[in-house]
Formats: C-alpha cells, structure tokens, sequence
C-alpha cells in the first residue's frame, strides 16, 4: 500500500471509532445554517471569519479532502454548488448521507490530491481546504493545482499545521524530533505514527504553507493562527495551527 492509501484506511477506522471530525451535521444544524446561524472551521476551535467568503448563494465551491458531512452541508445550506473531494471512503458516505437526509445536490468524488485535480481550469469560485495537507509530503503541488482549478478572483481558504506539533513528544514538554518530520525517509518518525496509529504524517514548512502558494501565484489575504483544542501546548497558548486566506488574481 502506498502511504495515501494507508491514511485512508486509518482515518476510516477513526470514523468508525467516532472521530470529532468524522460526525456529520445535525438536522438542528442544518436547519440553523439555512435560517443563517452558522460556523464552519478550517483549524481546531476558531470559526473561519463569515468575510473569508462574502455571498455563497451560486457559487461553485470545492471542499478539498473536505469530506465528513461537516462544512459541506453548510454550504450547501447557504445556496453554494458544492463539489466534495476526499480519498477517505467513510468521509465520503457521510457526505452523501446528509445530503440525501436534507435533500440538497452535491457532487461527491475520491480523489487522491497529491495527484492532478479531476476538475477543468477555473472551475471553481472558492476551495476549502481544512487541515489535511499534514497526510502529504509534497504541498506545493496542491497549491498549483487550486490556481489551476479557481477562476480569477476565487479564493483559497485553507488550514495548515505547523511543525511545532512535529517535534513534540506525547506529553507534549520535550522535543524529540528533528525536521522535517519524515516518516517516508525516517523509519523512528514511521515507528512513532504506528504506535499511535496514526497513519502517515508529514510537517511542512511555512515556506511551503505561505511561499508556496506565493509561488503558485496567489495572493495572501488574511490569516490567523489556533491551537490544538486541548493538550500541553493548548494549555500554554501555543499556536500549532495556521488558517489562511487567498486569492487567485
């Protein structure tokens, strides 16, 4: 098995065992999404600002490995034409499941985004894109692939980890890895994910975050940072997340 088909094997058996970011939507959160009470995250607890995404009604929206009946139904709720993309199969049968509980159109795929996106030059308004580019160890190609897939205009928004939660042991109080985490090129790395399963995990730089979708040709709007939600670093306010928001000009 290649390393992607592993991590969509593992975040499977998450959904199954209960995942905080395997559970779809309630019905009552559907419902208040379409009388216009809603949130939707990119990192772990802070809501993305309503002004990343101005008016939604019409739009064509890309959820990138966005799958879990999660932000989609919101969306959907809010008038967007959604597309989702995910290479887990569980994530992508909660998609389904919600739309056809509420009743709304969406189209749902399973791609792999390390490979080129199955969609035509700006297709899209908007991607979101919440954290997942920690399971891939190359970024870049994806950020050249949503400027290929976004009109002119259409934004980005993404969420990214940083590397602090790479170098940490479990207790998050000592450092113990170097960087880049690597667990492709690092077999202790690999050994550390497996005993947590894990899956196949990668940090990346914020040269490859920021600069990356600098060189792809995007302009960077906005960002903010969060934390983990709980654990050692949270307690200390320690950021180890970033969400960003851009723009294909």
């Amino acid at each position: 098995m290649n390393y992607q088909d592993i991590n969509a094997d593992t975040i499977d058996r998450w959904v199954e065992a209960g995942w905080e970011w395997g559970k779809p939507i309630s019905h009552e959160t559907w419902l208040r999404a379409k009388a216009g009470v809603w949130d939707v995250l990119l990192t772990p607890t802070k809501p993305v600002p309503h002004a990343w995404f101005g008016n939604l009604k019409g739009k064509k929206l890309l959820g990138l490995a966005s799958g879990g009946g999660q932000q989609m139904p919101v969306f959907a709720a809010l008038g967007a034409q959604c597309t989702v993309l995910d290479y887990s199969p569980k994530q992508l049968e909660s998609e389904r499941a919600v739309a056809r509980r509420e009743g709304y159109d969406i189209r749902v795929l399973r791609g792999d985004m390390t490979k080129p996106l199955p969609f035509t030059d700006g297709e899209f308004d908007l991607i979101f894109h919440p954290v997942s580019n920690c399971y891939i160890r190359e970024v870049k190609p994806v950020w050249r692939e949503c400027f290929r897939v976004l009109k002119p205009g259409g934004f980005l928004l993404a969420g990214t980890d940083h590397y602090v939660n790479y170098i940490v042991g479990p207790d998050e109080k000592t450092i113990v890895n170097s960087l880049p985490f690597d667990p492709l090129s690092n077999p202790d790395q690999m050994k550390q994910l497996e005993k947590d399963d894990a899956g196949v995990q990668f940090s990346h730089s914020l040269e490859e975050q920021i600069g990356g979708q600098l060189e792809a040709g995007f302009i960077l709007l906005d960002l903010y940072e969060d934390v983990n939600g709980e654990g050692w670093l949270h307690d200390l306010h320690i950021p180890t997340f970033l969400a960003m928001r851009s723009v294909k000009p």
